[in-house]
């Protein structure tokens, strides 16, 4: 009698832990990271859900094929929504498993410690996360020098938010329990690479947290996805939440991208004016200015909704239109309150640019990066 197919539809039994693994063109480390899931859960009813942002390198696919052999292998195929965070919400808020695990897709995180992990929150633990930096940890095999004082400065920077001391706020491989991400999820920011600390802050109390050393692996294959607008992101996050999500992230970061646009454009009239008439080098530096706001918005406040192609061109269009209507507002609403001395010039002038910013912030929300 032939021995039973373990992959084979059938009565099956309960996830009692789910392992959430976003991934963006990790088309190379699926398979592999299959089979070392199994061999470190033998003992334990399991699955795995893959959150992949539409890799165009066919990454759900490659997941999607080991699918439909082995049922503990699930995946959500996003399409038009980007973003780490976000990615591993959806995941874990995907599984009826009470407990959920959240590890990278590149093979850098230690899925030996996942029973340990598991075992740590069992026992108590609000959360229990794999730490490169407590004793017996190791984080120089997989950190060039750039990505590891990256990460040293967001520690640091974490520690002064956190109510409960973290050795590693930036790990990326951490277990907690389904009910507590059901809890916190409504207060999350879900957004940027660092859904752990997001976690941590979010939870209105000080959390019971179990740190496991475990050593951080070479990556070996694919690229990494982390740079310094990671920081940004993570900077974002911590003032966020340091006033309570007061303002919006996003609005925070599109007005820090327009004081940028500020030093470009008064730098840019500063040149201009030496050659043109000072109402040419005037429309020359706002040009510029409104160009770089939008390359930078592009890049850092919509990262997870980036425009590339003909969506770009278009884009920066609109941009230019919003902007060209924002500052023409500008001057009129500054001019009508100082007119009717409602304000002196430069409290007109500060009304004016607040309003000018909310409305550019606002229409291009809605019209050059809406959400698709």
């Amino acid at each position: 009698m032939p021995a039973p197919d373990r992959h084979a539809p059938g009565p099956l039994a309960a996830p009692r832990l789910a392992v959430i693994i976003p991934v963006f063109n990790e088309a190379a480390n699926v398979a592999p990271l299959v089979a070392r899931l199994e061999a470190a859960l033998a003992d334990l009813p399991w699955e795995a859900i893959f959150v992949d942002d539409n890799s165009p390198d066919g990454t759900h696919a490659v997941a999607r094929a080991i699918a439909t052999r082995d049922h503990r292998i699930r995946v959500i195929r996003r399409v038009g929504r980007r973003g780490l965070a976000s990615a591993c919400v959806e995941g874990m808020l995907a599984t009826a498993a009470p407990f959920v695990a959240v590890m990278d897709g590149d093979l850098q995180h230690d899925e030996a410690i996942l029973p340990a992990l598991l075992a740590a929150v069992a026992d108590g633990a609000d959360i229990a996360i794999g730490s490169r930096h407590v004793a017996g940890g190791e984080a120089a095999a997989g950190f060039s020098a750039a990505r590891g004082a990256l990460s040293g400065l967001g520690a640091r920077l974490a520690q002064a938010l956190l109510p409960t001391p973290v050795a590693d706020p930036m790990s990326g491989f951490f277990l907690l329990r389904r009910d507590l991400l059901e809890e916190v999820a409504p207060r999350l920011a879900a957004r940027g690479f660092k859904i752990l600390l997001d976690i941590l802050l979010s939870a209105g109390r000080k959390l019971k947290v179990a740190e496991l050393p475990y050593r951080f692996r070479a990556r070996e294959a694919g690229e990494s996805k982390l740079d310094a607008l990671v920081l940004l992101e993570y900077g974002g996050l911590l003032l966020d939440k340091a006033t309570g999500g007061l303002v919006p992230l996003r609005f925070l970061g599109f007005c820090a991208v327009g004081a940028v646009g500020l030093l470009v454009h008064m730098a840019a009239l500063a040149a201009l004016v030496t050659a043109l008439p000072f109402d040419a080098a005037q429309w020359g530096a706002t040009l510029l200015a409104m160009s770089a706001n939008f390359w930078l918005n592009n890049r850092i406040t919509y990262r997870d909704q980036r425009l590339r192609g003909a969506a770009l061109w278009r884009g920066l269009l609109i941009f230019y239109l919003v902007c060209g209507l924002g500052a023409l507002a500008n001057v009129g609403i500054a001019g009508l309150l100082l007119r009717d001395g409602v304000l002196a010039w430069g409290m007109a002038g500060a009304a004016g640019a607040l309003l000018t910013v909310v409305w550019n912030y606002a229409v291009s929300a809605t019209l050059v990066w809406r959400a698709r």
